[in-house]
């Protein structure tokens, strides 16, 4: 192959790449690996975490951790794990709305002034 070809295959590669985490930032977030054990000291320390679906794009069930910037993804059907879920509930980031919501517009008839 021509240098130059795979040159521009190499650039054009990389752009789309960083292009689609760009647009689609949550898209690509999906936990590849889960842990199947947990240290409570962890627990502990969690800020906030996620619950990710085996749907769509991410292809395991896990439970996102975020700790100090980091995320930690763990099976969801660890006893520990569920038992701290229920009881830390409000750890759970509040779902993202589009921002547009659709107004219904009311129909008002009016009165012919009679003449």
């Amino acid at each position: 192959m021509d240098v130059n070809l795979v040159t521009v295959l190499v650039i054009l590669a990389v752009t789309a790449s960083r292009t689609s985490e760009t647009l689609f930032p949550g898209a690509f977030n999906c936990c590849m690996k889960i842990s199947d054990e947990i240290p409570k000291g962890i627990l502990r320390r969690v800020e906030r975490f996620e619950i990710q679906k085996a749907d769509g794009l991410c292809h395991l069930e896990a439970v996102i951790l975020y700790i100090e910037g980091r995320k930690f993804c763990v099976n969801p059907w660890i006893r520990k794990v569920k038992k701290w879920m229920k009881k830390n509930k409000h750890k759970i980031p509040p779902k993202k709305t589009h921002g547009r919501h659709q107004r219904r517009t009311k129909i008002i008839k009016r009165k012919q002034k009679k003449q």
